[in-house]
């Protein structure tokens, strides 16, 4: 089979867009005939029902996408796109019934494995990756130990969680995946990776076509049948068209692209498990929650957290484009230069966002503590009391505070 051409994959992502967005007005009038409405609660943040089932939309962008411009595999494994078609149905299959019946945790993470199985069958498996200064690490695929299927379930199963994981506010999930799947459509083709090139272009084409109806205010949410099925092919393009590759930051590009939902899933995990609280009970401590709750709209929050993914996206392209060193041990001095500049620029931001947050939690909660101290205080007041508490660090009062 020819190789795709990168024109080819721009018309993958136009095809999944118009399928995705002429299709999810029917999946709304679908949600709302069989019941799967999002209702507003305390730990979201819809403020009137919503009908889910988006994801079914975007499976019909990225199925017809994948028909016509990834017909058959290459290879050894002839069927693999057919095979990724098949896991997605199912978990997109398992995801409309959560939305619906609000299926048990045992049960979701069942279908997530099937799923993830059903992919490595066709051939999505890792069999070495490529690290820097210590070169390939080779997995077994066959014998006892099988170490290179089972880790690519695990990883693909890990994957479909975090993207679940931080669903959670207007337009997050899609923008964010959208971005990071053209991204690693531009490095695949870069890597000499074109069908998982396509396969990452019409992902982001499916979830900018849904981002139409899914922008905030949002008329209508994907559900886990979309989260767990953008996870899904997250976690296969990330092996397909970079794990697998022989390049030295293969390994590195996904793992920074991923990073800003993989951060937040690691910051509520840690939390649950710090408060011995199931690790699959919802609550509200995303990185969209707490943004919420110092006073950000919900623009605003995704702006920020889109600008945190694109300068993550940079720094992977740089990577990648940058020719600091020829990867033998030798490095260019200026273009290292740069290189070093544009990471520390990205890790620094990336820590104040971080930051930042917290800061503007405890001046939330201070600021109330001393409204209630003092009730007849000007604003200025207030104000120059949270500046003399941050420079003394009394934070333990705001905590008694709330």
């Amino acid at each position: 089979m020819v190789a795709p051409t990168a024109l080819e994959a721009l018309y993958a992502l136009l095809t999944a867009a118009a399928v995705t967005t002429l299709l999810t007005p029917l999946t709304m009038i679908l949600a709302r005939a069989v019941g799967a409405i999002d209702e507003p609660r305390e730990r979201g943040l819809s403020t009137r029902p919503t009908p889910l089932l988006g994801g079914l939309a975007i499976f019909a962008g990225v199925l017809v996408a994948t028909l016509v411009w990834l017909p058959a595999g290459y290879g050894r494994y002839p069927h693999l796109w057919q095979g990724v078609l098949y896991g997605c149905a199912l978990i997109t299959l398992v995801g409309a019934l959560d939305d619906r019946f609000d299926l048990h945790p045992a049960a979701k993470l069942v279908g997530q494995v099937i799923a993830a199985i059903v992919v490595v069958h066709f051939g999505v498996q890792v069999r070495a990756i490529t690290l820097p200064f210590f070169g390939v690490l080779h997995f077994p695929n066959t014998g006892p130990t099988n170490a290179g299927p089972i880790l690519t379930v695990v990883a693909l199963v890990a994957m479909m969680n975090v993207v679940n994981f931080s669903d959670g506010v207007d337009g997050l999930t899609a923008g964010v995946c959208m971005i990071i799947a053209a991204t690693l459509a531009v490095l695949a083709f870069n890597l000499d990776r074109e069908q998982p090139g396509v396969l990452a272009a019409l992902t982001a084409g499916a979830s900018l076509g849904f981002l139409f109806f899914n922008f905030p205010p949002a008329s209508t949410f994907m559900g886990d049948s979309g989260s767990n099925l953008l996870g899904l092919l997250m976690g296969v393009i990330a092996v397909e068209a970079a794990v697998k590759t022989a390049a030295v930051v293969s390994f590195v590009l996904p793992l920074i692209l991923l990073a800003v939902p993989f951060l937040d899933t690691t910051f509520v995990v840690m939390k649950r498990l710090k408060y011995r609280q199931p690790i699959y009970r919802a609550d509200s401590e995303h990185f969209h929650h707490r943004m919420a709750r110092i006073g950000f709209s919900t623009r605003r929050t995704i702006a920020y957290l889109y600008a945190w993914t694109l300068m993550l996206a940079g720094l992977a392209l740089a990577l990648r484009f940058i020719p600091y060193s020829d990867h033998r041990g030798h490095f260019n001095v200026l273009w290292s230069i740069v290189m070093v500049v544009i990471a520390l620029f990205v890790a620094t931001a990336s820590v104040y966002l971080v930051y930042v947050l917290e800061i503007l939690k405890f001046s939330r909660l201070d600021s109330a503590r001393l409204r209630h101290l003092r009730p007849h205080a000007s604003a200025e007041e207030i104000e120059r009391g949270v500046s003399e508490d941050f420079e003394t660090g009394e934070f333990e009062a705001v905590s008694q505070g709330r």
